[in-house]
């Protein structure tokens, strides 16, 4: 239990810094989209799995300026949360069968919890928008066009 406590610790501490630099929130988002659908298998993850992902919506509509009332302190937890649940050595060796990703849900349950109002708000904020028709915060735009045809150009 002592090394989980030092584990978030060294999370929150990595946290800090990286908020402060969006490109590396950017960078860990993908690794925690990585790595959760390689963890939806197991079935602790899949019971917070929901919350998880709006919790990465949170911090991305955060990080993209889509909204922006939420406290720092839920930033900075977001992110932490996020940081410990990619971070290859925690508390249980994620490569550990069945107890792997005990740690990393016991974290992000506590910090989900911890932070339920804020992303109950966020949530409700995100239904308006679809309900408006408006873009949703966390939405993924292609990188391409679509090119009808074969993709050669016709003369």
């Amino acid at each position: 239990m002592h090394t989980r406590g030092k584990a978030f610790d060294r999370a929150k501490q990595k946290a800090a810094s990286v908020t402060r630099d969006p490109e590396k929130v950017k960078k860990i988002i993908d690794s925690a989209l990585q790595k959760a659908a390689a963890a939806k298998t197991s079935s602790q993850f899949q019971e917070i799995t929901d919350k998880f992902q709006a919790l990465i919506r949170l911090v991305k509509s955060w990080l993209n300026k889509e909204y922006l009332v939420t406290p720092w302190q839920t930033i900075v937890l977001s992110v932490t949360a996020i940081v410990y649940f990619v971070t290859p050595f925690d508390a249980i060796f994620d490569f550990i069968p069945l107890l792997g990703f005990v740690d990393d849900v016991a974290v992000l349950t506590a910090v989900l919890s911890s932070i339920n109002h804020d992303l109950d708000k966020f949530m409700e904020w995100e239904n308006k928008s679809v309900q408006e028709d408006q873009p949703v915060a966390g939405a993924i735009d292609a990188d391409f066009e679509e090119v009808p045809g074969n993709g050669k150009s016709e003369a």
